[in-house]
């Protein structure tokens, strides 16, 4: 039984080292996927997308409240909550490790040195740092959430004997918990914790007073769950889910079942029923597959630098092999020094890997399997974030296997000196280091950012905009909700229509009294303010007629008028919920606000609008304008090889030279998030295009050839980069 003091310290001086690495490569800006909306849903105190994650939104608020006085954007701060969060896991599994190594090394120095390493290790983790220096996720929080239960858990066993060392295991009940209201993946260390006690001292947690405690611990963590249905209630602009109860009973009904009962809302929330996640007995995908994907997102961790290929490649794989081995080494290690915390290590890196592999039930890699052709088979994006708190515990086991590597060299060695000797071999802790950091580090992308306010300032005062997924919608609402860029502009997601909460948003949040004035001095020398801004909501059906709508195949043509013309849909045309409720939307909005897509493909052509849509930079316009003849003078139809859309030509090149912003999406050596490599193409197609339209407008070829040469650049980039490009495009790619 260890009762010797804690190195608290130099745990704190590694997380502090930590805190700084991530620092230095932190993002100065949005980023892609979710990192967006919980940026946003920080700053303004609303609600992202289910379960919710109360916890994060709450602590991230106050965190960036704290921050503020210190003049750093709102982005900078939550990001650096992410590396706070992470850096302090670090910091706990400094001192597991270093709980672990006594022993083995049989010297506290020395167990220092190796509990370093072993921080190093699981710090330096391609997945753990890539989304420790940008709030992506929320997982960093439940990884703190880990490392602290682990440590709590280890000191209990040490301390079991004390009077009243039963409050570690409540910290950890209650961190557990407390930690499910950011996300479930916080439980993770409960198999481990419990085979703890059970080869310990089982009898701590029968007492009748451990009990009642624990379980009132277990009421107040869970408590946090209604900020949901009460922030809710005072509808903030990102309000997903609309988690509002009638009743506190239902509320509360909701909160301590999980979801599982009570309020029909705050249930569908919290048990992510809008997902529609078939049970794990079902497989997505064969689960070899499936831990063929965790074993490539393995493959990442160690050198990822080495190979631009997503797959498992040749030049990290002995890096690979010798970091997994490490990992058992440093079980190996924790058998020697403690039966104990051997098998909660042991339980915990299982259920980390093997047991969150099966409980997840992905479908197919999105770089995995090419023979599976069809895309929906496959996960829409890399997901190894899922695996974060897997890598920075097996980084920590590395790092104390290293250790124990160090200790059997030292131990074969004749040399006077001959931990100093051995010493050399410690240095494997800085290969993630070395290998990790051009593709982990962050430092200068501002391509999310840049993407959204490019977007943004294309489309004219009170502007529709229908997007189609997370990348061009959660950048939009992180743009006008932290930085005040067109707050004017509806963002309609065509995926979200299918809810039955986010239309009666939408027209609350376009009624006359709700509905963002445009500003003038946003209006980038392009846009004046209308008279008078619009004096309508953008929907007109009642909830009753919104409720009603679902998908149906057409026993008959329907024709729908809009200004100008009429739009037939054809007798067996399908139209789902997200398309009849956005035709709707169009009809009643379009003779007040001007109607832009994302993209003439997707939403714009399921509704067959496609022949009307004119390209404003990146966007599309909805033009209700005749088909044949001549066309207003400002608009240039492109060539067929280059799509024949129409462009408005003096508009979108105002915007593409003097508008547009392209930092980290222009010159990129590397994009490391192959799935989204959509996006530096769609500046790839801009320019080509505006090239193309420039060229037959008959305007200097000297502006062709500008474009063209700029086009060149932007493919190099949606290649992946002058350094990031692999040898062959993988599935999922452009």
């Amino acid at each position: 039984m260890n009762q010797e003091r804690p190195p608290y310290g130099p745990a704190a001086l590694a997380g502090l080292a930590v805190f700084a690495l991530y620092a230095v490569t932190l993002a100065p800006t949005t980023s892609f996927w979710d990192a967006s909306e919980y940026i946003a849903t920080a700053h303004i105190l609303g609600i992202p997308h289910p379960p919710g994650n109360s916890l994060f939104v709450v602590l991230a608020r106050a965190w960036s409240v704290v921050l503020a006085p210190l003049g750093i954007p709102v982005a900078v701060r939550i990001n650096l909550f992410a590396a706070a969060t992470s850096a302090a896991a670090g910091g706990f599994f400094f001192l597991v490790a270093h709980r672990v190594l006594v022993p083995v090394l049989g010297d506290h120095r020395r167990a220092l040195v190796g509990a370093a390493a072993a921080t190093l290790l699981g710090a330096t983790a391609f997945t753990v740092w890539n989304q420790s220096n940008v709030n992506e996720k929320v997982y960093t929080l439940s990884v703190l959430v880990i490392a602290a239960v682990s440590w709590l858990g280890v000191r209990w066993r040490d301390l079991r004997a004390q009077e009243g060392s039963e409050r570690y295991l409540l910290w950890a009940v209650f961190l557990m918990v407390l930690g499910s209201t950011n996300h479930l993946m916080s439980v993770l260390p409960l198999p481990a914790l419990a085979t703890l006690v059970l080869v310990t001292d089982p009898v701590a947690v029968l007492r009748p007073r451990f009990l009642a405690r624990a379980v009132a611990l277990a009421i107040l963590g869970l408590s946090f769950n209604f900020f949901l249905p009460v922030r809710a209630a005072d509808d903030p602009v990102i309000n997903e889910g609309d988690a509002t109860c009638e009743t506190f009973a239902g509320a509360a009904t909701a909160v301590f079942t999980n979801g599982a009962a009570g309020c029909e809302a705050l249930a569908y929330n919290l048990a992510r029923k809008q997902y529609a996640k078939p049970p794990v007995t079902q497989r997505m995908a064969p689960f070899s597959a499936q831990l063929s994907n965790y074993f490539q997102y393995f493959d990442w961790q160690w050198a990822r630098g080495l190979d631009p290929s997503e797959l498992p490649s040749p030049a990290r794989l002995p890096f690979t092999l010798v970091f997994l081995l490490l990992g058992f080494l440093g079980l190996w290690a924790a058998w020697g020094a403690d039966r104990g915390v051997f098998t909660y290590l042991a339980v915990l890196a299982g259920t980390l890997t093997l047991g969150l592999v099966y409980y997840l039930n992905f479908k197919y890699g999105f770089s995995l399997a090419p023979e599976v052709t069809d895309r929906g088979l496959h996960e829409v994006r890399e997901r190894d974030y899922f695996f974060l708190g897997s890598f920075i515990v097996w980084g920590a086991l590395a790092g104390m296997g290293l250790a124990w590597v160090w200790r059997s060299l030292a131990s074969v060695s004749s040399a006077s000196r001959r931990w100093a000797v051995a010493s050399p071999v410690l240095a494997l802790a800085l290969v993630p280091l070395a290998f990790n950091w051009s593709w982990a580090s962050r430092s200068g992308d501002y391509a999310a950012r840049d993407w959204a306010y490019d977007f943004l300032v294309s489309l004219e005062p009170y502007a529709v905009i229908f997007t189609n997924g997370d990348n061009d919608t959660f950048p939009l609402w992180y743009a006008q909700e932290v930085e005040g860029v067109r707050k004017d502009v509806t963002v309609i997601v065509g995926q979200y229509l299918f809810t039955p909460w986010y239309i009666k948003q939408l027209q609350e949040l376009t009624g006359p009294e709700r509905q963002r004035p445009f500003d003038p001095a946003q209006g980038e020398g392009i846009f004046q303010a209308p008279a008078a801004p619009p004096l309508r909501s953008i929907a007109s059906l009642t909830h009753e007629q919104m409720d009603a709508v679902s998908g149906a195949e057409l026993d008959r043509d329907v024709t729908v008028s809009f200004p100008q013309l009429a739009v037939t849909y054809p007798k067996g045309t399908v139209l789902d919920r997200s398309a009849q409720l956005a035709i709707s939307v169009i009809h009643d909005a379009i003779a007040e606000r001007p109607i832009y897509f994302a993209g003439s493909a997707g939403l714009m052509s399921q509704l067959g609008l496609e022949p009307w849509g004119v390209r404003h930079g990146l966007a599309v316009k909805l033009e209700f304008r005749r088909l044949e003849g001549p066309q207003r003078a400002e608009l240039v139809r492109g060539s067929d090889a280059y799509g024949s859309e129409y462009f408005d030509l003096g508009r979108s090149l105002h915007l593409y030279d003097e508008v547009y912003s392209y930092r980290g999406i222009r010159g990129r050596r590397i994009w490391q998030d192959r799935a989204t490599l959509n996006i530096p193409w769609h500046f790839y197609a801009l320019a080509v295009q505006l090239a193309d339209v420039a060229r037959n407008a008959g305007m200097d070829p000297a502006l062709v050839k500008r474009l063209e040469d700029d086009a060149v650049a932007f493919h190099i980039v949606s290649d992946g980069g002058v350094d990031g490009t692999p040898d062959r495009i993988t599935p999922g790619e452009p």
